[in-house]
């Protein structure tokens, strides 16, 4: 539409639009960002309670029952527990019954 100047209403009123030119196209940014020191596994560990609070206040690593070594830092509830871990809690209390 044209204004009575001549020139497009939009340019008139301060408008602004973009558009693409022909043969532009979106680029995608595919980079990624390391997590975690490369640990790639993501699975709740069986820690003992007084070892876990010490690790997560003093930020000192801890043994899992799997036999993981590493520093809690995470919320345990968003990840599903190891399943060697599981299994060695589940003997564990096989053992004391």
């Amino acid at each position: 539409m044209a204004g009575p100047t001549g020139g497009p209403v939009a340019a008139r009123l301060g408008i602004v639009t973009t558009q693409m030119s022909p043969g532009a196209e979106t680029i995608e940014d595919r980079r990624t960002a390391p997590t975690d020191d490369g640990d790639h596994e993501r699975f709740s560990h069986y820690v003992e309670k007084e070892k876990l609070t010490e690790a997560m206040v003093m930020g000192t690593p801890v043994v899992a029952l799997c036999g993981k070594v590493w520093v809690p830092s995470r919320d345990p509830e968003k990840y599903p527990v190891c399943p060697e871990c599981k299994d060695a809690w589940e003997n564990l209390k096989k053992d004391d019954e």
